[in-house]
């Protein structure tokens, strides 16, 4: 594979749809770049297709801080064989909650964690989307995403393939 061709899996769970809409934001901001994209509810992923993907990103609902139930079974049951198998691989979190101090970053840190477990890199993102939108651990949305929470997707969707490929260029030195 080129280092120009890029495939992405964005893995999301989502119980009031908030972070459907999200995931759909980031794969239309990866496909943008020009980055093969799949999306899928966690629930759908077999584990064994994730050494196909070059980038992934990862979304989850924020529950009591940390990612939801079947995301973290996903890392901790479901996919555990890949553990410490996905190196040079580029992951990249996002996550809604229900409101303000609802745990947006720690559930970033969550997934981040899991995302570093198995190997893989992530990246920040210190651009500004809006006032006060930034997205330095991942995009993140109280509630239903607005335009910006949205945008903020696009963007972390974007920097994904671009991170992609710069990793696949470097190892195809």
């Amino acid at each position: 594979m080129s280092e120009d061709s890029v495939k992405v899996l964005v893995v999301y769970d989502s119980l009031t749809g908030n972070v459907e809409r999200m995931a759909k934001a980031v794969a239309e901001g990866a496909r943008d770049a020009g980055a093969e994209v799949v999306l899928k509810k966690v629930e759908d992923v077999d584990p064994d297709e994730l050494p196909l993907y070059d980038g992934y990103a990862f979304g989850s609902p924020t529950h009591c801080g940390t990612m939801s139930l079947k995301m973290n079974e996903f890392f901790t049951v479901k996919a555990i064989k890949y553990w410490g198998k996905l190196g040079y691989k580029v992951a990249c979190a996002f996550t809604s909650s229900g409101g303000l101090g609802g745990g947006n970053e720690m559930t970033l840190w969550s997934l981040i964690s899991a995302i570093l477990n198995f190997g893989m890199m992530t990246f920040g993102v210190p651009d500004y989307v809006a006032p006060g939108v930034t997205l330095h651990y991942g995009a993140v949305a109280v509630g239903k995403p607005d335009e910006h929470a949205l945008e903020a997707c696009r963007l972390l969707g974007r920097k994904l393939v671009e991170h992609v490929k710069i990793v696949k260029k470097g190892l195809e030195k």
